[in-house]
């Protein structure tokens, strides 16, 4: 994630970073500066483990604000720092959180600062989120599980770990997730819900149709759009599977994704998941033919200076299909596709939603976006004709499911 993809989206937020002893004190670090950048004030408090992997010095470099260690801290006039700031905050996550912290919050001890604070802390308006880092063997140890249960029991959301080499040189689970997951963790709470309990497939990026083993047929769709979409709706509450294309992305977090290169594959894979899905965004760039046979070997020049002939046959209609099943007919399923054009924009838009039978149509100029970070996006349905001016594809996707949301609202009534 470019740091540039979270500038804005925790303005006004006020966010109490917990450290606790762990290696993982340097990922806080990355993750303070990420909490800054994306508009929040981040007061810092650590415990005095935490201390020993990270200096306090550093964390006020990068917070800008006095860190907190000690409870009998006398700076607060009334010498009440677990209550003073505890209530300023609109969440506190704990990153890293030890299994001793756990321990202690899953059992309610306040022996220093930070423990003290989340025991303090208005349950009801300040939420509490975990972010564990330990061994492999102590994440496993039954005792860690059933305090993760204990936390999450009272209240507490925990993050969940990842799976990689450890400061201990061993490799399992038990990492704690990076910043920048983090922080897109952050985000995600304080987004409405406003597509809770849907579930939302979205197609993305272009496909690939063999020629041979090494060539082949695709275009120049980054998938970035599609991947941009899957977050927001996630972000907005919903169940997401995202089917990708060829491309190079990092999956969005909490997104299940499905890897295809053809649009068979990606047909397959749609119309299987579309049974079960109560939102299809179409924003996948597939290719429109295939060659009728793919050479077993690669087709090489044989000096003749005359170019191989390929026949081509058409491919699915992935959208037309999935929009014209019963579900869709039935309202059960809101279908939303995409546009890529070169010209006349609105025209050749109004007349694919036509043809595709789709109740929004979402269209762009392909030459002007592909492989961008931004966009400009045309919506067309019943209501007519608007536009989303060129933002960063990031707050269009956001954007975007925000008109989805609206729209499906109403839909099945």
């Amino acid at each position: 994630m470019n740091t540039n993809d979270v500038a804005g989206e925790l303005q006004g937020r006020h966010i109490v970073l917990g450290l606790s002893g762990g290696a993982a004190c340097f990922k806080a670090a990355e993750l303070c500066r990420l909490l800054v950048k994306a508009g929040a004030s981040v007061q810092v408090v650590m415990t005095e483990a935490a201390c020993q992997f990270i200096t306090p010095v550093a964390m006020q470099a990068l917070s800008g604000r006095p860190v907190y260690v000690s409870q009998w801290d006398a700076r607060p006039g009334n010498n009440m720092a677990h209550i003073n700031l505890s209530r300023e905050a609109d969440a506190l996550i704990v990153a890293p959180a030890s299994a001793d912290f756990i321990a202690q919050l899953a059992q309610g001890r306040a022996g220093e600062l930070l423990p003290l604070m989340c025991l303090a802390r208005p349950i009801e308006r300040v939420p509490l989120l975990i972010a564990p880092a330990m061994n492999r063997e102590m994440w496993a140890h039954p005792a860690t599980q059933r305090n993760l249960r204990q936390v999450a029991q009272d209240g507490a959301q925990v993050l969940g770990v990842a799976c990689g080499d450890q400061a201990c040189g061993e490799t399992g689970d038990g990492r704690m997730l990076e910043a920048r997951e983090l922080a897109d963790e952050l985000i995600a709470f304080f987004t409405p819900k406003v597509l809770a309990g849907q579930r939302v497939l979205v197609t993305a990026g272009p496909t690939f149709e063999a020629i041979d083993p090494v060539r082949g047929i695709t275009n120049l769709s980054s998938g970035k759009m599609g991947f941009a979409v899957a977050r927001a709706a996630r972000e907005a509450g919903a169940e997401v599977t995202l089917i990708a294309g060829p491309v190079s992305l990092p999956t969005p977090r909490g997104v299940r994704r499905i890897d295809v290169v053809s649009a068979l594959d990606m047909h397959e894979a749609g119309v299987d998941i579309a049974q079960s899905a109560h939102i299809f965004i179409a924003t996948a760039a597939v290719a429109d033919w295939r060659p009728a046979t793919a050479a077993a070997h690669k087709i090489k020049k044989d000096g003749s200076g005359e170019a191989p002939q390929l026949g081509f046959v058409e491919n699915p209609d992935i959208l037309a299909e999935i929009a014209h099943s019963p579900r869709a007919q039935s309202g059960e399923l809101f279908c939303v596709g995409f546009a890529a054009e070169s010209q006349d924009l609105q025209a050749n838009a109004q007349a694919k939603r036509v043809r595709k039978g789709v109740p929004l149509l979402v269209a762009n100029i392909g030459p002007a976006t592909f492989g961008k970070d931004d966009n400009a996006l045309l919506l067309v349905d019943d209501e007519g004709v608007s536009d989303l001016p060129r933002a960063s594809k990031r707050v269009l996707a956001q954007q975007l499911v925000a008109e989805i949301a609206r729209r499906v609202s109403g839909f099945a009534a």
